[in-house]
This record gives structure tokens, C-alpha cells and sequence, in this order.
């Protein structure tokens, strides 16, 4: 069975902290190595991201890794941080160099990921497993492609371990990177990301803000369906499914799914695959 790990974001009510409750439970008995927590752009959910990777350890039982992001942060902040996750029995972590929040003037004493990450080796050496971001459709922000194949060589340079994928949807995509990594001399693992499709809307917003491309057949098949809510989650969920079949079978190390908190989308592609 392929290794499988979980995306999820902090909840900052009641009510998510339900549902995010909900969802592990029902993914669990599908054994994911891991699950990662997301971190809010300039600080807004750290609280937020170290209570649910606690709870995620303490009352789920699993091994929790918490997005870090060096953006607006000092050295010291970074250090507090570090020792925090550590505390909370920590072993991995996802580190990116994130987003400057609109208003933020200042991006913070580390600028890129591969400082973070060479930041994280000097203050912890092996202690932490470090996996960081990969864009097989390039980076959003980076000039050209080589440029964020560079980049993302550098990162793994710094110390990184692993590397999980931008979510898309051309499998080629994905394999032209990796080839064009271990050009490069990287032999890290690179985990695919992948989105389950639970809202066609919110995915092109998404989508049209991280750069990952939806394939126009697939936007104009999603049209076709008009509000047929249960032919499209039966077409969503089939093209994800097929996505992560040719994934494996072309050599991916494992996947990693990008929940939303929800259950059902992940649940209708990994039922697919079994």
C-alpha cells in the first residue's frame, strides 16, 4: 500500500474543532505516516496551529508535523518556535518560506525556505525530519522554471529531507520535474500533493492563486454538469483517482492529500484506489 499522509488547517472555532475532529476520525483507519498542520500568513494562527498539532498527537495518537514559515519572524521568534514543537514531541516539520501578509513591511531576518532550513539543521541538527514545498508548474512568484528548480535544489542543499508537491493535475508535469531534479543531483523524495475536488469554484480560486493549472477539458467538463452535484463528484473524484494511479505506478514515493479538513472527497478518491 502506497504511504499517504493528510493536509489539514487549524480550527479557530468550536464548531471546526468538531469537524476537524470528525474528519481525522475518518480518515485514520487508512494509517497515514503522518499529518501535517498549516501555519496562517504572518502569525495570525500560531496558537491556533501548535494547539491542533497537540491535539492531533495527544488525542488522536498521530504524528503531527507543523508548517513553519519564516516570513515576518526574527531569528528568536523562529528559535521560540522550534523549541516549542519540540516540546510537544515534534519529529517533523514542513518548512516554507510563506507569504508576506498585505500590510507587513518587513519579510523577517530569513528570506527564503533555504535559510529556514539550514536555520532549523544549526539549531537542531538531525532532530527534525524537514520536508519543503516543490512546484512542478513553477512557483507563482519565480521568473522562470530553472530558476525554481534551483531554488528548490537549494532547500534540499540546506538539509532538507523530502519534498511535498504544489497540487495539480498533469502527472507529466510532476514526472518532468522530478527528471529534471535528479539532473540537478537531488535525490530527496518528492511527494505529489493532491487536491480531492470538492468545490469547483473555490478549486479555480485556489488554483489561479498558486499557479497550479486545471486542464480546460476539465473546466469545460465541470461546466457541462451544470448542478448536477452527484456527476460531478463521481467525475472529480474518478480524475483524481486516475491522477494518483499514474502517480504511483510512474514511481511516486507516497502521496499527500490536501483535505480542506473534509473527509468525503478524500475518502471517494481513496476508496477508488483500493
Amino acid at each position: 500500500m502506497t504511504c499517504l499522509s493528510f493536509e489539514f488547517y487549524p480550527p479557530k472555532t468550536d464548531q471546526q474543532r468538531s469537524q476537524l475532529d470528525r474528519t481525522v476520525e475518518r480518515l485514520k483507519p487508512h494509517r497515514p505516516e503522518y499529518v501535517s498542520c498549516t501555519f496562517g500568513a504572518g502569525g495570525s494562527t500560531l496558537n491556533y496551529t501548535s494547539e491542533t498539532v497537540r491535539h492531533l498527537h495527544q488525542h488522536h495518537g498521530l504524528d503531527a508535523a507543523p508548517h513553519i514559515s519564516c516570513v515576518g519572524g526574527s531569528r528568536e521568534e523562529l528559535r521560540d518556535l522550534l523549541r516549542l514543537y519540540r516540546a510537544l514531541g515534534c519529529r517533523r516539520l514542513v518548512a516554507l518560506r510563506g507569504d508576506l501578509p498585505s500590510g507587513m513591511g518587513q519579510v523577517g531576518e530569513l528570506r527564503y525556505a533555504s535559510e529556514l532550513v539550514a536555520f532549523i539543521r544549526e539549531e537542531h541538527g538531525d532532530h527534525f525530519h524537514i520536508d519543503v514545498g516543490a512546484y512542478p508548474e513553477t512557483h507563482p512568484q519565480a521568473t522562470d522554471a530553472l530558476v525554481d528548480l534551483h531554488h528548490f535544489k537549494a532547500k534540499v542543499d540546506a538539509g532538507a529531507n523530502a519534498a511535498i508537491t504544489q497540487y495539480f493535475f498533469n502527472a507529466d508535469a510532476y514526472f518532468r520535474f522530478v527528471d529534471d531534479a535528479r539532473a540537478l543531483g537531488v535525490s530527496a523524495p518528492i511527494v505529489p500533493g493532491i487536491m480531492p475536488i470538492a468545490n469547483f469554484t473555490q478549486l479555480r480560486r485556489f488554483s489561479d492563486a498558486c499557479g497550479a493549472e486545471i486542464p480546460r477539458w476539465v473546466s469545460q467538463r465541470m461546466r457541462a454538469f451544470g448542478d448536477d452535484a452527484d456527476a460531478i463528484r463521481e467525475f472529480a473524484s474518478d480524475l483524481v483517482a486516475g491522477l494518483c494511479r499514474r502517480l504511483v505506478d510512474g514511481g511516486a514515493p507516497a502521496l499527500h492529500f490536501y483535505t480542506l479538513n473534509l473527509a468525503n472527497p478524500t475518502l471517494h478518491v481513496l476508496r477508488r484506489l483500493q
